[in-house]
């Protein structure tokens, strides 16, 4: 008799654990608008696109508000402290990413590092603001360079800006449809080339102008009273802080292939080299032509409403051509944080980039976003004004404060250390900066508040 010895039972076998999923892999904002593939060189080409714009051509305005020696400080305190303080942005993405949380978005990073809800909404509110007012004024402003043009070829034409602010949305919605940041970075790189090349144009016409027989006269006199000169003096430094404002550091970093370690660096030292080049010279030559009688907008100084222009038209005409290309990339730039906000809600990232489910509510909602910023530029040319207030309370705080508070969280250098005791210098002094200057833009807008108009022909400066 055989004796059939009974297997004991197994218990079953459990099923494999479910597969983690990266979060990034799950998010179609990240996946589809920030996707990372680019080089340092592309995050250079960003970088500059976001920081050097027509608004240069304020410099000799800006310079009017200081003088020569005041001027020449601020312009390099900014440039230097903003330097740092992006350096400094990237080293805190950088150690983030190597505890193996990459961070790439600002509002994500400030909330993740200073452990606040709050601040993710802080952020987001903000970033939005600026960002929004940017690709409103970059339509506006491109709008009025149209307008430039169309006035020098026929003065007495029936066409007005709010036609020419329809005709720059309608391209900038065929623009819209770039599906990812990285996708800019050949527009970025024309960019950086147009930004030199009306720079280099609009030195030679001061050169030109400053050395001619019609060269007006040379006044670097402040205003009278020391008050005025206090205000205009902020109001100053409020401007050269707004141009060298960026508020999307993490979002361009965010483009950048892994691992990032020193790109950000290389991309930040080829963007620092077109502002040496662009910024103080068109500070230095536009102030030294007109002094205290500079414009906003050197170039207006330079086609002034009586007299003769004071370079050859043909030439000032091509640095308009050439700056309002420029504001195409500028408002495809400021616009990203909008799409990745809207894609990372209306997509799906498990279907492709271009399925029809992503793809027609991507051209829906972007073209809605240009709708909105082409109606607020047509309604209010003034725009300028508020963006003054929108810049010194927005730009402050992203790009002078925050990345000294999130260095300090992040590294947490001895309180005896330099490094700890500059981080807070600045933070305390640019707060101050960015209170006085916001008052001093408030200012501004009331005193113009009599020139305001809804729809109107002229751009308030």
């Amino acid at each position: 008799m055989t004796i059939k010895l009974q297997q004991p039972l197994l218990p079953p076998e459990a099923p494999p654990p479910p597969e983690t999923k990266n979060p990034r892999q799950q998010d179609a904002g990240a996946t589809f608008v920030l996707e990372s593939k680019g080089e340092w060189y592309h995050a250079g080409f960003h970088l500059t696109t976001a920081i050097v714009g027509p608004t240069i051509l304020t410099l000799p305005y800006a310079f009017r508000g200081l003088g020569w020696g005041p001027g020449f400080f601020c312009l390099t305190v900014m440039g230097v402290v903003t330097f740092y303080s992006y350096y400094l942005m990237s080293l805190v993405l950088e150690h983030c990413e190597k505890a193996g949380r990459r961070h790439i978005r600002f509002r994500e990073l400030a909330a993740d590092v200073l452990g606040s809800g709050w601040m993710f909404y802080f952020v987001i509110f903000i970033q939005t603001a600026i960002n929004t007012g940017i690709s409103i004024g970059a339509i506006l402003l491109a709008g009025e360079c149209l307008q430039i043009m169309y006035s020098s070829v026929s003065p007495d034409g029936p066409m007005r800006l709010w036609e020419f602010i329809a005709m720059v949305t309608v391209v900038m919605i065929v623009l819209s449809q770039l599906p990812t940041f990285h996708s800019l970075r050949h527009v970025n790189l024309a960019s950086l080339f147009l930004s030199l090349a009306y720079t280099f144009i609009v030195v030679g016409a001061c050169l030109n102008a400053g050395l001619s027989e019609n060269a007006p006269p040379r006044d670097y006199s402040l205003e009278d009273s020391k008050f005025s000169v206090v205000m205009s003096a902020f109001t100053s430094i409020s401007i050269i802080a707004a141009i060298f404002g960026n508020g999307i550091v993490p979002e361009i970093q965010a483009t950048l292939a892994p691992p990032v370690t020193g790109k950000m660096l290389k991309g930040l030292m080829m963007c620092y080299t077109v502002i040496f080049v662009t910024f103080y010279s068109a500070a230095v030559s536009g102030y030294w032509v007109f002094g205290n009688k500079a414009s906003s907008n050197i170039l207006k100084s330079l086609l002034p409403d009586e007299g003769p222009a004071l370079a050859p038209t043909w030439l000032l005409g091509l640095g308009v051509i050439f700056v309002l290309l420029q504001l195409f990339a500028i408002g495809l730039v400021y616009s990203q944080v909008a799409y990745e906000i809207m894609e990372t809600k209306s997509a799906d990232v498990n279907q492709g980039m271009f399925s029809k489910r992503n793809l027609i509510p991507r051209i829906i909602l972007r073209s809605l976003y240009m709708i909105f910023c082409g109606f607020f530029a047509a309604m209010l040319p003034f725009f300028g004004d508020i963006n003054g207030v929108v810049g010194a309370l927005g730009f402050i705080p992203l790009d002078f404060i925050l990345p000294m508070l999130l260095y300090n969280m992040t590294y947490k250098p001895s309180r005896s250390s330099f490094t700890y005791w500059i981080n807070v210098v600045i933070m305390v002094v640019f707060t101050g900066v960015g209170l006085l200057g916001s008052f001093s833009s408030v200012r501004k807008l009331v005193l113009d508040a009599s020139k305001f108009k809804i729809f109107s022909d002229d751009v308030v400066d």
